[in-house]
């Protein structure tokens, strides 16, 4: 189990972080292993799932219906141990209200003149929220929702609060064209397929969705290990973000980024050329907020699965950049061959 402590994360400092950082990696690299197990081939996508939640970016998972997309997001909730009032889940749709989401008008506070909702047990008070069918939402939602990325903050009566929210998990069985939502699909700068695997592995589908059924009617969680909680992912997003703003200095005295103790020359040199094939050859869309968002994440996957240094396997991030469902297999081909893996 992870050790407690009676620090808050946002108190750490990176002395603090670094004496725990290898027991952070070492937990929540057997947290992802662990709940694996459970699911049949969706290591992808969980490997994902907690590079995002590290990194606090959306992720958004993709798939039809019945490939277990909301299964493993209930799952990886379950496995860090969150309370109920941490958790918050929604199925949108074009009818979905505000209310639903962030919490009905007080009528109390509206006889007093004040436009105040009741956000107890509703998105404004969660760290982690899973929003299922999440384009099928109205624009109200989506403002709404776009504010809560961006900025961490909701509006009270005119005057912004601050949201806990440190993972947004997202869903979706389609994804739209529509030009309203091209900055709500921006956010979200990985996308994951979510694929039917019986085809390739019908024995091992029906054994696990059999043990599954039965944890469910005998309310059982046996993925629920403790080999992580959201405080680890928290912890190490501070501590890389501390790493993201050093300033070092090197033999000769001169100041040295991230960037250069982190991401070597060669490899750098390489995520621009993919970058660039992609922009001008594929006509994929990555605006400069996503190619900064994509850097964070490149380097949170490099600290989880070697330590620190990123190397040309971690730029098979960029395989995630699609924006529709055809970008989105036509990467999955791409970015191997770009990088010479096939």
């Amino acid at each position: 189990m992870p050790p407690k402590s009676d620090t808050a994360v946002e108190d750490l400092s990176l002395n603090d972080l670094q004496a725990e950082a290898d027991g952070l990696r070492t937990r929540i690299n057997r947290f992802r292993q662990s709940l694996g197990r459970f699911f049949v081939q969706k290591q992808e996508i969980l490997d994902l799932m907690v590079v995002a939640a590290v990194a606090q970016e959306p992720l958004l998972i993709v798939g039809p219906p019945g490939t277990a997309k909301s299964d493993i997001v209930l799952k990886f909730k379950d496995a860090l141990g969150l309370d109920e009032g941490d958790y918050f889940e929604y199925m949108l749709t074009r009818f979905t209200e505000p209310s639903e989401i962030i919490g009905a008008i007080d009528i109390g506070e509206l006889r007093e003149g004040r436009y105040i909702r009741r956000k107890a047990g509703k998105l404004p008070t969660a760290k982690l929220v899973f929003l299922d069918e999440i384009f099928k939402s109205n624009s109200a939602i989506l403002n709404i929702l776009l504010t809560i990325i961006n900025e961490k903050k909701f509006y009270q009566d005119g005057v912004p609060e601050p949201v806990p929210l440190r993972v947004l998990f997202a869903a979706t069985n389609e994804i739209p064209e529509q030009g309203e939502l091209a900055a709500l699909k921006d956010r979200f700068v990985l996308k994951v397929m979510s694929r039917p695997v019986q085809d390739a592995f019908f024995p091992e589908l029906i054994d696990a969705g059999l043990r599954g059924e039965a944890y469910k009617g005998l309310n059982q969680k046996p993925w629920a290990e403790g080999h992580c909680s959201l405080d680890d992912l928290m912890k190490a997003n501070r501590y890389l973000t501390y790493l993201f703003a050093r300033r070092t200095a090197d033999a000769k005295g001169e100041e040295v980024t991230d960037r250069q103790l982190f991401f070597p020359d060669d490899v750098f040199r390489e995520f621009q050329r993919l970058v660039k094939t992609l922009v001008r050859e594929d006509r994929i869309f990555i605006s400069d907020r996503k190619l900064v968002k994509l850097y964070k994440l490149l380097r949170v996957r490099a600290w989880l699965f070697s330590g620190g240094t990123v190397s040309r396997d971690d730029l098979r991030l960029l395989a995630y950049l699609g924006e529709t469902h055809q970008e989105i297999e036509q990467l999955r081909e791409k970015v191997p061959q770009l990088l010479g893996d096939v």
